[in-house]
């Protein structure tokens, strides 16, 4: 029987199996969002449907890196065969890895990278999506324009990839695009509402043509700021992930893009499974990304999450 076991805070005591059940460990970093959630969900019922002699122990980070760190060592404490992280930040989770690796212990990072080797990584290619997002900016805004940006966890890799590569991008093929307006919002809906708010104060009617947001999350939210102070006329909104109700928002007209990016499930513990069984993989696995507009919405209508 396949036992998972919810710890949601560091010490936290795992539902015990047998000896005989081989513990794999995943620490999420946190669980605001709805692709998080699905992360989780995903390769716990993978492992539930297909792992009998799994015991998957998650943890929620609650999007604090000293919360995650606590929780990555009482995982490492119980034995652990296999560690699953998605770190809430490169920089802070870096040396508990490395002491899991040290320790022989494999380590599979999904979705955000940390500073350190570890046995496999499992994402899609996030410059890439900076870069492709950038790219299809500048000609939705015919070569000029402001954009205002939503950036998700400082100090994520993703945030950083997702961030970078558009600014380099936009300031190489269409320098009469400039960022407005950028401020951190975690990948959270609300924060981003707040932002946007602010921001439609401090500009006028016109003086905004496109927000960039980190994830479809924080682009809905700048949606409904929009629509509450009945601007969105004239304002386009870009997002990454591949939510339906982005999906929905693209048919109807509210957003005009996003760049899907899976999250991860149940590919996270598959992997994990056979890097615990011995199995050697590449140390890279890059899931594909794609632009998600008017043009095609039509095909991805539903099949988002």
């Amino acid at each position: 029987m396949f036992t998972a076991a919810l710890a949601l805070g560091a010490g936290a005591a795992a539902t015990q199996a047998g000896d005989d059940k081989l513990k794999i460990g995943f620490s999420q970093g946190t669980m605001e969002s709805s692709w998080r959630v699905n992360m989780v969900e995903g390769n716990r019922k993978y492992a539930e449907a297909n792992l009998p002699d799994v015991e998957l122990i998650v943890t929620n980070g609650e999007n604090n890196a000293s919360k995650q760190v606590a929780d990555v060592e009482s995982l490492l404490a119980q034995g652990i065969k296999t560690l699953i992280i998605s770190p809430v930040t490169a920089d802070a989770l870096t040396p508990v890895v490395k002491q899991a690796m040290d320790a022989g212990i494999p380590v599979v990072t999904l979705d955000r990278k940390v500073s350190t080797d570890v046995t496999l990584h499992i994402g899609a290619d996030n410059k890439l999506i900076g870069k492709s997002a950038g790219s299809y900016v500048c000609k939705a805004l015919n070569g000029k324009g402001n954009v205002v940006e939503i950036q998700g966890t400082a100090g994520a890799s993703a945030t950083v990839d997702r961030h970078d590569l558009f600014v380099e991008t936009i300031g190489k093929e269409c320098p009469d695009v400039k960022v407005v307006a950028s401020q951190v919002a975690n990948y959270v809906r609300e924060p981003a509402i707040k932002f946007m708010e602010d921001t439609l104060q401090r500009f006028k009617d016109g003086e905004i043509q496109l927000v960039y947001a980190h994830n479809d999350d924080m682009a809905l939210g700048a949606v409904t700021a929009l629509e509450a102070a009945n601007r969105q006329k004239g304002v386009m909104v870009v997002g990454i992930d591949g939510e339906n109700a982005a999906y929905d928002a693209i048919k109807a007209g509210k957003m005009v893009a996003t760049f899907t990016y899976h999250f991860v499930a149940p590919e996270g513990v598959q992997y994990g499974y056979k890097i615990a069984k011995g199995e050697k993989l590449d140390k890279e696995i890059v899931l594909p990304t794609h632009q998600v507009d008017a043009s095609n919405v039509d095909q991805f209508l539903g099949k988002g999450f």
